[in-house]
């Protein structure tokens, strides 16, 4: 059989029918039906696997594409991620860096958006304006002090000068701190009847003492009580400063008269707390405070300080506990009420088990998220200005309510105008979250004011509710003063006292009573009543006192001031 009928080379060589023949294509070669079936079914078998191979790599192909892309998607999903945590990374640094380098206050400041009108004026008192002239301290005591010539007498012919009516006078305030030790003579008596009825010497009763048998005076325990829960100072500092007044106290003695002097204050601080929980509203933070001792269960010596404040008391508690506990036993037996707080979760808890009380959260807080919003990420910084804005318009407009009389026209018109704003206020932020393209810190900032707006808006309806829980910030200054410059407290006990003191001393304050002047006296109460609280504690309590004994409290003079113990 011929092959050149049906041999699958002839078709190639039909295709080229302009090409040359090559030498090969002149010979024919003669194959039986058996060779030809076998070599069909050869080339069957070939183009089959053929066939398969190229589907295996079409397959493999697309596989490949998909898997492409997958890890394509897989890449850019992780490299957005490590670009956010990069950006997070880098809105820390600049964060901690404006914390530790960066200006305390919050205050705003003009930028190029935000660019307010300069004026020519300048701070302070104008030219050609009237001042008051200096202050006269008339309520000090005067020490007159006469200045003569050396030579009264014409310095040309040296004949005597006649002395001229009246003088040129002039004062300088002074200061005069020492130390001194007071003598105490107790007089002794002898009968001189012959009745009988007394025998022997009479000595005369010894002074009222602070702390029996002991040395220091008031006027020493109220300097040291001062210095540390009132200004700050460190007790070295103190003891240091009395040396070179030369008066020289151990730190013994210190330490020792403190534990002494730390239950004369237990009545005061119970009827603070009493007073505090009759109260309808209050401020409410919390700090951190170290007390370098251990406890079971507790690591570390980090405790807290927390404080509440009604419109009469500020009170203080050091705890080691963070938890709601020690809400609840601060406020135990309040039904009723509102706390202004952050947002922290121990408050939450606390209302949640009080349904009578309500949260009214800080908008100082809620500035504060957008500030560090614009600090940590700079593209977003117009944004979130705008958003101060609004919150600060917020405080003007509720500045201005709060200014004007209740029920007059002026206070209804004022009182729609802000809730207005709080309307729009809260329009603009579901707008924001339902913006597709918020930039994800933005909207968590925006998740966050929706979910505590509840709280944010408590002062709309309740006008005597502050717009902010900046009231209980500011009662923790001295507390974080101490803090810093002594590091807290070395015992359980001391942490007692701190937290006492700071209460009473706050609360005396918030009254605008004199510190030494009621503290002396509290003191001098004390030790006339052999070394333990009054009776009647009502004299030393603010709100107990009537308007003649609160200006008496606010004078300078304790040594004027009547013991009414």
């Amino acid at each position: 059989m011929h092959a050149s009928s049906s041999h699958p080379a002839n078709a190639a060589s039909k295709a080229a029918v302009d090409a040359p023949p090559a030498p090969f294509a002149l010979e024919f070669v003669t194959i039986t039906k058996q060779e030809h079936i076998e070599l069909r079914q050869a080339a069957k078998y070939w183009q089959t696997l053929h066939h398969k191979a190229v589907t295996k790599f079409d397959q493999q192909e697309v596989r490949h594409d998909r898997l492409l892309r997958e890890l394509k998607a897989q890449a850019l999903k992780s490299n957005a991620a490590l670009q956010g945590q990069l950006d997070f990374a880098l809105a820390q640094v600049r964060d901690l860096q404006k914390r530790l380098f960066g200006g305390k206050c919050e205050q705003s400041r003009p930028s190029e958006s935000r660019s307010k009108a300069a004026t020519c004026r300048k701070r302070g008192q104008q030219r050609g304006t009237i001042g008051h002239g200096r202050t006269i301290e008339a309520e000090l005591s005067q020490r007159n002090e006469d200045i003569v010539l050396a030579k009264a007498q014409c310095p040309e012919c040296g004949l005597a000068l006649k002395e001229f009516a009246g003088t040129e006078d002039t004062q300088v305030l002074e200061i005069e701190v020492k130390a001194y030790r007071r003598v105490i003579h107790r007089h002794r008596y002898v009968p001189a009847c012959q009745c009988g009825c007394v025998r022997g010497i009479v000595t005369a009763p010894s002074s009222a003492r602070l702390i029996a048998r002991g040395k220091f005076g008031i006027s020493v325990w109220t300097s040291v009580l001062l210095d540390k829960f009132a200004y700050g100072r460190p007790s070295q500092r103190l003891l240091q400063d009395l040396a070179d007044h030369g008066l020289n106290m151990a730190p013994g003695t210190l330490a020792g008269g403190l534990q002494a002097i730390a239950p004369l204050f237990k009545p005061l601080d119970n009827a603070l707390l009493s007073k505090l929980r009759c109260e309808p509203y209050w401020h409410a933070d919390e700090t951190r405070w170290a007390v370098f001792v251990d406890i079971l269960g507790k690591l570390g010596h980090r405790w807290y300080m927390w404080v509440f404040q009604s419109c009469s008391v500020v009170h203080y508690v050091v705890d080691a506990s963070r938890a709601a506990e020690v809400i609840m036993a601060e406020l135990a037996g309040v039904d009723q009420g509102i706390i202004s707080c952050d947002r922290y979760s121990g408050y939450k808890r606390f209302a949640r088990l009080n349904p009578g009380v309500k949260l009214a959260f800080c908008w100082a807080h809620q500035r504060r998220d957008f500030l560090d919003l614009a600090n940590a990420y700079p593209e977003s910084s117009q944004w979130a200005l705008q958003w101060v804005d609004t919150i600060g318009n917020l405080y003007h407009l509720n500045a201005v309510r709060l200014k004007l009389l209740i029920g007059s026209p002026e206070r209804l018109s004022a009182q729609l105008d802000l809730e207005q704003a709080v309307r729009q206020m809260a329009s603009d932020c579901a707008a924001g979250l339902a913006h597709p393209e918020t930039f994800p810190p933005a909207a968590k900032v925006l998740e966050s004011m929706t979910a505590h707006w509840a709280g944010l808006t408590v002062f709309v309806a309740c006008p005597w509710v502050d717009i902010d829980n900046n009231a209980a910030e500011r009662s923790m200054r001295s507390p974080v003063v101490g803090r810093k410059n002594f590091n807290g407290s070395g015992s359980e006990g001391s942490a007692e006292l701190a937290a006492t003191m700071y209460s009473l001393l706050a609360t005396m304050k918030l009254w605008g009573l004199n510190l030494r002047t009621w503290l002396t006296a509290y003191l001098q109460a004390c030790a006339d009543h052999g070394n333990a609280p009054p009776i009647d504690i009502n004299a030393f309590l603010p709100w107990q006192m009537d308007a003649q004994r609160l200006a008496q409290m606010r004078a300078c003079r304790p040594q004027e001031i009547p013991n009414t113990s």
